[in-house]
């Protein structure tokens, strides 16, 4: 169950990136994921605050229709811990 919530809480950060280049600063995320997920976050989850645990479950919820890039940056960002 912990890696549930680990994936969970990584599908949230590249939302996080949308709202960054909306012009909002966000408290999560790092730079690949705003570069390479901030399209998605526009496409599927707009109008979510990108810190929120809404945002977490949109991103969890479209994970599959998610940019490759995104995905890559997901899946390297899961790597590092969320670093």
């Amino acid at each position: 169950m912990p890696r549930l919530a680990t994936f969970a809480l990584l599908l949230a950060a590249p939302l996080v990136v949308a709202t960054a280049s909306a012009g909002q600063d966000s408290k999560r995320g790092n730079a690949d994921l705003k570069k390479y997920c901030s399209g998605d976050a526009v496409s599927f989850c707009s109008g979510n605050d990108p810190d929120s645990k809404e945002m977490d479950a949109c991103f969890k919820t479209h994970r599959a229709e998610l940019s490759e890039n995104c995905r890559r940056a997901i899946t390297a960002y899961e790597a590092t811990g969320g670093k």
